[in-house]
C-alpha cells in the first residue's frame, strides 16, 4: 500500500512540474517575442511574427485543464486529486460534467464554437423542493476587422452572438450573461472618442431590440453589457449591463462601479464610476447582480450584491493575459465563497488589433492592441467548487445547471454570515473616510533600529 501511495505523489508532483515548466515555456516565448519586436523594427509599423503563443493556446494547449488531463490522463486518480485541489469538489466529487442536447453540440460543431456543460449539486431537502436553474454564459471575438465601417462590425458581432445564444437557448439555458461591451470592439485603450458611436440607450437601443425576441423565444433572461449613452443626463456615456427578463422586457441595470487605470486599461476617457450601487434583480430564475469587469478585484464590491441578496453574479470583462491572468481563477472563486453565492466569470477572446497605434505613459512602445484576451469563463458555487474555464482563444457557450438550495445549505453550514461583525466593519469604514482618520497601529515607545554590522570579510571592499 505504501509503494502504491508512493507512486501515485510522484506522479502528481511529475504532473505539477511539467505544468509549470509548460507555463513558463508559454510565457518566457511570449516575453522573448516582446523584446525581438523591441528591437527589429517600430511598434508602430510592424507585427510580432506568428508563432504557437501568439494564437492564444497554451503551448498549443486549449487550456489549463487540457494540459492536466494531456499528463495526468483524463481518468486518472492523479487528476482527480489535482482538481479537487485546485477545483473543490461538490457533494463530494469534482463538479460533474453534464449531457448537452445533440441540437446544440451539433450547433456549435457547425458553427466552430465549444460548448461545455457542467452541474453542481444540493443536498436533497425534505421541506423545499430543488431550485434549478441553468446558467449560461458566453464569450467571443470580434468578427470584422476593426478598420471596417462600424454598422459593419456591429452586426458581424450581432450575427455571431446571436448564433451563440441559439446553442445556448437549445441547450435549455435559463439565465445568460455576455461579455462586457460585447456588441463592440474593447477599444478603450485607444483613445479615440470616434468609438462612442457605439453608445446606446439602454432599454431602447439596438441590442436591446437583438435581444428581446431571444429571451422571449427561449424565457431566458439575458444579462447584455453594453456602452450606453444616457440621453436624459446629457447623453453621458456609461459602462452598463441591461437586464433584460424571460419575456424580453426591459428589467433594469446596472453600471460599471470600479473603472481601472492601470496599463492600457485608462476607461475613464470614456465614462466614470457607475451610480446605481449594487442592485439585484429578482427574476423567475433567482436573484441576480452584475459586477462588471474591474470590479471584481475589490471584494466589498462583491460583498454589496451579496447583502442585497445575489444567489448568481455575472462578472462579464474584458481582460488580458499580460495583465491578470494569475487573478483570473481565484477572485471569482473567492466571492463565491466569502459570499455565498454563484459567481460567473465570463471573458472575451482573440486580440484585437486597432487602426492607430496608442500609448499608455507607461514608458512602453507605441502599439495598436491590448495583448490577448483569454476567455477562460467558468462558473464558481458557494461550496468552493467551480467548474473547468472554456478555451482559452475559441467562442464558447458554457452551460451550467445549478441547484440554488446550496446557497442557503452552504450558509447554515459555514456561517458566514452570522460570524461576519458588519458593525466593526462599517464603524471603521465610517472613520476611514473622514479627514484626519488615524490607523489603528501599535506601536513600542521603545522600538530601535539595530544598526548593520559591516562584515568583516567585505569592510574594505
Amino acid at each position: 500500500m505504501k509503494t502504491v501511495k508512493m507512486k501515485m505523489n510522484v506522479r502528481f508532483i511529475s504532473c505539477v512540474l511539467i505544468l509549470v515548466v509548460v507555463l513558463f515555456s508559454w510565457s518566457h516565448g511570449h516575453a522573448a517575442l516582446a523584446s525581438s519586436d523591441k528591437t527589429s523594427c517600430d511598434a508602430s509599423t510592424c507585427s510580432v511574427p506568428h508563432s504557437v503563443a501568439d494564437d492564444g493556446s497554451l503551448a498549443s494547449y486549449d487550456s489549463v485543464e487540457a494540459i492536466l488531463e494531456k499528463h495526468l490522463g483524463a481518468n486518472s486518480e492523479g487528476l482527480k486529486e489535482v482538481k479537487r485541489v485546485l477545483y473543490g469538489w461538490n457533494r463530494g466529487n469534482e463538479v460533474s460534467a453534464m449531457k448537452l442536447p445533440t441540437k446544440a453540440t451539433s450547433m456549435a460543431k457547425e458553427g466552430k464554437f465549444q460548448i461545455e456543460g457542467y452541474e453542481f449539486k444540493a443536498a436533497p431537502e425534505e421541506m423545499r423542493a430543488p431550485r434549478l436553474v441553468t446558467i449560461g454564459a458566453i464569450q467571443n471575438a470580434i468578427v470584422a476587422n476593426t478598420s471596417a465601417p462600424f454598422l459593419e462590425q456591429r452586426q458581424a458581432i450581432y450575427d455571431r452572438v446571436t448564433q451563440l445564444i441559439e446553442a445556448a437557448g437549445e441547450a435549455g439555458v435559463d439565465v445568460l450573461g455576455l461579455q462586457e461591451a460585447w456588441t463592440m470592439p474593447f477599444a478603450f485603450a485607444t483613445r479615440e472618442k470616434r468609438w462612442l458611436e457605439f453608445a446606446e440607450d439602454a432599454a431602447d437601443g439596438p441590442s436591446f431590440h437583438l435581444l428581446s425576441p431571444l429571451a422571449r423565444k427561449f424565457n431566458m433572461v439575458i444579462v447584455s453589457p453594453i456602452l450606453e449613452r444616457d440621453d436624459a443626463h446629457g447623453e453621458t456615456i456609461w459602462n452598463t449591463a441591461v437586464i433584460i427578463d424571460n419575456a424580453g422586457r426591459y428589467l433594469g441595470k446596472h453600471r460599471k462601479n470600479h473603472i481601472p487605470r492601470v496599463g492600457d486599461f485608462n476607461e475613464a476617457t470614456y465614462y466614470l464610476e457607475g451610480d446605481t450601487g449594487h442592485p439585484v434583480f429578482d427574476t423567475v430564475y433567482g436573484k441576480i447582480g452584475v459586477n462588471i469587469c474591474y470590479g471584481r478585484h475589490h471584494p466589498l464590491n462583491w460583498m454589496g450584491f451579496g447583502l442585497n441578496g445575489a444567489e448568481i453574479v455575472f462578472n462579464p470583462s474584458a481582460t488580458v493575459g499580460q495583465l491578470s491572468e494569475p487573478m483570473w481563477s481565484i477572485e471569482a472563486r473567492n466571492a463565491a465563497i466569502a459570499n455565498t453565492y454563484f459567481a460567473v466569470a465570463i471573458n472575451r477572446v482573440g486580440t484585437e488589433t486597432f487602426p492607430n497605434p496608442f500609448t499608455s505613459g507607461d514608458g512602453k512602445p507605441a502599439h495598436k492592441d491590448f495583448g490577448h484576451f483569454y476567455g477562460s469563463s467558468y462558473v464558481a458555487a458557494p461550496d468552493a467548487s467551480r467548474s473547468p474555464g472554456l478555451s482559452r482563444f475559441r467562442d464558447g457557450v458554457l452551460v451550467t445547471k445549478v441547484d440554488l438550495n446550496l446557497v442557503r445549505q452552504v450558509k447554515d453550514s459555514w456561517m458566514f454570515r452570522a460570524t461576519a461583525r458588519y458593525d466593526m466593519y462599517a464603524d471603521l469604514l465610517a472613520k476611514y473616510v473622514k479627514p484626519g482618520f488615524k490607523p489603528q497601529v501599535v506601536s513600542s515607545s521603545k522600538m530601535q533600529v539595530k544598526p548593520v554590522k559591516a562584515d568583516e570579510d567585505t569592510a574594505d571592499e
